[in-house]
């Protein structure tokens, strides 16, 4: 009788285990971790009873490599360039500013009493929202101007009124004025950037992402913590990001390219903006909203298309110069190669376990 119920107790213990397991939403593996874990700390210090430490993020992200050396490396980059510079297709330039309704000069005459001259009110005052988009080879696109009042109240960001909503309306009419296939520039702003499908941040909450993963059709367990459901969330997610704007606009015959990150210098709309601004603040002298708007479309409307020639001409420039930095910085850069002998280093042998092979890198 002894010898049977010896022979049972690993069985009964494996399923309470299993049990356990299905109760709280975890695989069995995890815990049958968690259990050897808490008998180890039990054996080390018995008075203190079982202890956990925090688990360890295992996974490691995908790293881009390459095993393009440097002259392979500026062929590629060559061949990209010398691809744009052949593009015949016109290059449309896009973005977002705004105009104060204090807007003025910087400079104002004022007499020594302060009787005479331009009184300029405390404060910004109210904001107009611009969003234009233009090149070289047309100036402005005619129809696609959009200048709005900002709505929010006590807003020192004029993003607060800008969105993916807004955005994407004005941007399917612009490109339905296009008159030819067309390469679009525009930096990436968030709702510039938006996803075709949404996925939750790495901040969402617990509700959120369960919600996401119901609406994708996906099972999963009430009992399944936060940790777990990025999990699931991950798998999901491919590794090229698709935009939705990007898709729209392939789908009219155009290809859109975003600016790298605080580079609105390859961008020459931002010289135009600078133009807008400059007439608004020389000819604003009631500091009216309805005179700000007034002036304002004027100053977009005044726009030639020679003024863009000049803006893209000056932004090109740009680019060509930090280019040719780039091919010079890459050839006198020397590599740097590090060998380790077999002796300096137990690295990479049969004792290492894959902890320590995780600190090391």
């Amino acid at each position: 009788m002894l010898s049977e119920k010896k022979d049972l107790t690993p069985d009964f213990f494996k399923s309470s285990q299993k049990v356990a397991a299905e109760a709280c939403g975890v695989s069995y593996i995890t815990l049958r971790r968690i259990c050897v874990e808490a008998k180890k700390s039990i054996e080390q210090d018995v008075e203190e009873g079982p202890s956990f430490k925090s688990p360890r993020k295992l996974y490691k992200r995908q790293k881009k490599c390459t095993e393009m050396d440097d002259f392979d490396a500026d062929v590629v980059r060559r061949t990209v360039h010398s691809f744009y510079d052949k593009d015949c297709r016109p290059v449309i330039y896009l973005d977002e500013t705004w105009v104060n309704q204090n807007h003025s000069r910087s400079h104002i005459w004022k007499n020594n009493e302060g009787t005479e001259g331009l009184k300029v009110p405390i404060g910004k005052g109210g904001r107009l929202i611009i969003i234009h988009a233009g090149s070289s080879r047309y100036g402005f696109i005619e129809g696609s101007k959009l200048v709005f009042k900002c709505q929010a109240k006590n807003s020192i960001d004029y993003h607060s009124s800008m969105n993916a909503d807004v955005f994407k309306v004005w941007f399917v009419d612009m490109l339905k004025l296009l008159p030819e296939p067309c390469v679009i520039i525009m930096d990436n702003a968030p709702y510039h950037s938006t996803y075709i499908n949404n996925y939750p941040k790495c901040n969402a909450r617990k509700a959120d992402v369960q919600n996401w993963l119901k609406n994708q059709g996906v099972n999963f367990s009430p009992l399944e913590t936060l940790a777990e459901l990025r999990e699931r969330l991950k798998l999901l997610i491919p590794s090229f990001k698709r935009y939705e704007l990007d898709e729209i606009a392939s789908s009219m015959g155009h290809e859109v390219i975003q600016l790298p990150p605080n580079h609105c210098q390859y961008n020459p709309i931002e010289l135009i903006w600078a133009q807008v601004k400059s007439e608004v603040a020389k000819k604003n002298h009631t500091f009216k909203m309805v005179d700000v708007e007034r002036l304002t479309n004027e100053a977009l409307d005044s726009v030639s298309k020679s003024d863009w020639e000049k803006c893209v001409e000056h932004a090109e420039k740009i680019q060509d110069e930090d280019n040719e930095k780039e091919i010079l910085r890459d050839s006198l850069t020397e590599p740097m190669i590090l060998t380790f002998a077999s002796d300096d280093s137990d690295f990479g042998t049969d004792g290492d376990s894959e902890n320590d092979v995780e600190e090391l890198e």
